[in-house]
């Protein structure tokens, strides 16, 4: 059984992180100098298929031309002027972006977590200025095993020890109900409904392991909040742009061949959060999209971001959407999923003793490994991989998460596969 072993020149970068940085992550011993496509290349020259997506911010795939074509351009033209002012891209862009989602207003933000706490707060607003909620008592329903940030409110709804655990005080205002249960849900938004502003559901759980609820659970959760005068808010950072076969995840398993014809099967949120390969990977963005009535809460002064709205990441914004409906990146993702899972589903098969299940929806794929959420067994999996030239990445333990660039064709993708049954038969 191989491990990849990093090499000297390759230590020195670690060590050099060891020493000088925090110690907040604990990445696999690799260390990358250059990407393009759906390959990145480690400091010896050494090639990898990265099947991360930098968490699906690279769904355009590493370093695409016409992104940082666009980039570098409105980088040696204007960079920042901060919302004091007014910036030839913004204006196009806010147009741009909210007649591809079919929204009428757009808050610019730049992280996935900025964007996670905006919509926590044009919620909470919209509830007690078009709602009526009393000051103060205003509660947003969540789901258990969530992930939406590392900030100190959304940390607050956390169920991750790990994630949450030595930051309280924590902050009020939030419910926990088990994730892809629609009874629970009703429940929790039958209590005392009138103190409550909104529900956050992320449409497929991915930190968590790549959870996909049972069909039906997103228009069941739409309709109980339409019922009950509640906002619908998709965290759609991670599931958006094109990573589940659809451009978003709250399309459903739906059959667009060209851009996002909103379907029957599509169920629209009140407020959408969108980041990651909002920017192809290439700079950071984030947006918070909803209808007038909605978006309308929030007057000069009551948000906003130095960074959010700059002109680079305007001009990036736009050219990583229209990377994914140009190059139909978001039907590659579908078409090739079934490939992938199918591929997966033989190891399975084959081999109960290391491998329970896979589950997952276009290129966002988990590999359950038969151990606990203690071994090290997913991660000597991972190391297994990298040896060969596959790159992921275990999360919670025992579960692989495989999201390739959606820019992997399906040679590319068989390849991979067979590393992957490789390590499967050596371990």
């Amino acid at each position: 059984m191989s491990t990849n072993t990093p090499t000297t020149k390759a230590n020195h970068h670690i060590s050099l992180e060891d020493r000088h940085g925090a110690h907040n992550y604990h990445p696999l011993p690799v260390v990358l100098s250059e990407g393009k496509g759906c390959y990145v290349w480690d400091v010896d020259g050494k090639q990898y298929f990265d099947f991360l997506s930098a968490y699906s911010a690279v769904n355009q795939g590493h370093c695409h031309p016409r992104i940082i074509d666009v980039m570098v351009k409105q980088s040696q033209k204007l960079t920042l002027t901060s919302r004091a002012f007014h910036n030839d891209q913004l204006g196009e862009y806010e147009k741009y972006l909210t007649e591809y989602f079919k929204f009428n207003k757009v808050l610019p933000m730049n992280t996935g977590a900025e964007g996670v706490e905006t919509a926590i707060k044009i919620c909470r607003k919209w509830g007690y200025e078009k709602k009526g909620i009393p000051t103060d008592q205003a509660r947003i329903i969540v789901c258990g095993q969530n992930f939406h940030g590392r900030t100190t409110t959304i940390i607050s709804f956390s169920s991750d020890p790990d994630a949450k655990g030595q930051f309280g005080p924590y902050t009020p205002g939030f419910e926990s109900v088990p994730y892809g249960d629609v009874a629970a849900m009703r429940a929790a938004l039958a209590n005392d409904p009138a103190t409550i502003a909104g529900v956050l559901v992320e449409p497929i759980q991915g930190e968590a392991g790549v959870f996909v609820p049972e069909h039906g659970y997103l228009k069941a959760v739409a309709e109980a909040c339409r019922e009950n005068n509640v906002l619908f808010i998709a965290d759609e950072i991670q599931t958006g742009i094109g990573r589940t076969g659809a451009l978003l995840r709250v399309c459903g398993d739906c059959s667009c061949g060209g851009h996002c014809e909103q379907q029957e099967t599509y169920v629209r949120p009140d407020i959408l959060i969108l980041g990651k390969a909002l920017s192809g990977g290439a700079y950071p963005v984030s947006a918070v999209l909803a209808d007038d009535a909605i978006m309308e809460v929030i007057q000069p002064g009551q948000h906003g971001s130095t960074f959010g709205g700059n002109p680079v990441a305007c001009a990036v914004a736009q050219e990583a959407l229209e990377v994914i409906r140009d190059e139909k990146l978001t039907q590659n993702a579908r078409a090739l999923g079934h490939i992938f899972r199918a591929e997966m589903q033989k190891l399975v098969d084959e081999n109960p003793n290391l491998l329970t299940l896979v589950r997952g929806k276009g290129l966002l794929n988990a590999l359950v490994i038969n151990d606990s959420p203690e071994s090290k067994t997913a991660w000597n999996f991972c190391l297994n991989l990298a040896s060969k030239g596959l790159l992921a990445k275990p999360t919670h333990g025992n579960i692989i998460r495989f999201a390739p660039p959606l820019v992997i064709n399906k040679e590319q993708l068989l390849e991979a596969c067979g590393i992957i049954a490789e390590v499967v038969r050596e371990m």
